[in-house]
């Protein structure tokens, strides 16, 4: 299959993923649930690699684990917290050959011991490389961001560090997990599923969504490509007039 043609020049700064269906491509392929995920952290990746081979791509954020997913079975949770610790062991060294930043963002103090200390490791290493971020969103909910957003401004005006008033958008994002990271410019979720389930709902306010049928473990370079053409015909109003629009 031959590569979807882009824009060079009109590349999103940001790509996030909702990285969804792994379960189910485990049941029609008559796998087991780690296997799925096993084969979607493989997908997970060949979508870094793509992105990277790509070039002009700043940021991608990838949903690895919310704040929700602590309620599957405690061998599913570990299962997945094993193949993060996995896959840093085996491909850290490469990232970070490849000038790739690592970041996380969720409430990390919570992780198990073993993924905790694999991703601070990986951050700390990788901190100073400047090609492109990898974001990974570790038990992560957005509203948990936005309340923790909220408690740290609150702290501050309580402290005397901040006048209430001084509180725009721009205050407020500066509290956010992301403050460092522009926002998402395009959105893929996979697996057909028509739903933000709690991901960067204060970032994705003018996100281009782009869901895709495909399970996630069968997600490779070609649909990803697919997917920023189709961003790329959109025309982004933030809010305003089409360009087009007499």
């Amino acid at each position: 299959m031959s590569d979807t043609p882009i824009d060079m020049n009109r590349l999103p700064r940001h790509i996030a993923i909702i990285m969804d269906g792994n379960g189910r491509w485990a049941r029609e392929h008559g796998v087991s649930r780690a296997a799925g995920h096993e084969q979607g952290a493989r997908s997970a990746r060949a979508a870094i690699e793509a992105c990277r081979e790509i070039g002009g791509i700043e940021a991608l954020t990838l949903y690895a684990f919310s704040t929700e997913n602590w309620r599957r079975s405690d061998f599913e949770v570990n299962t997945l917290f094993r193949l993060l610790s996995k896959y840093i062991g085996i491909e850290l060294q490469s990232v970070h050959e490849a000038g790739i930043r690592i970041r996380a963002m969720g409430r990390l103090d919570s992780l198990p011991k073993q993924a905790r200390e694999d991703m601070r490791k990986a951050m700390e290493l990788t901190a100073g490389n400047t090609e492109m971020t990898v974001n990974i969103a570790l038990n992560y909910g957005s509203r948990t961001e936005i309340v923790d957003a909220a408690r740290a401004l609150a702290q501050d005006v309580r402290d005397g560090r901040l006048d209430p008033e001084a509180i725009d958008e721009a205050v407020f994002a500066s509290r956010l997990y992301t403050a460092d990271l522009p926002d998402p410019d395009l959105l893929i979720r996979t697996s057909g599923e028509m739903r933000l389930s709690n991901f960067m709902l204060w970032q994705l306010s003018y996100a281009e969504l782009v869901v895709v049928p495909t399970y996630w473990p069968d997600f490779d370079k070609e649909r990803l490509l697919a997917a920023i053409a189709e961003y790329q015909m959109r025309d982004r109003r933030f809010g305003g007039r089409s360009r087009s629009a007499t």
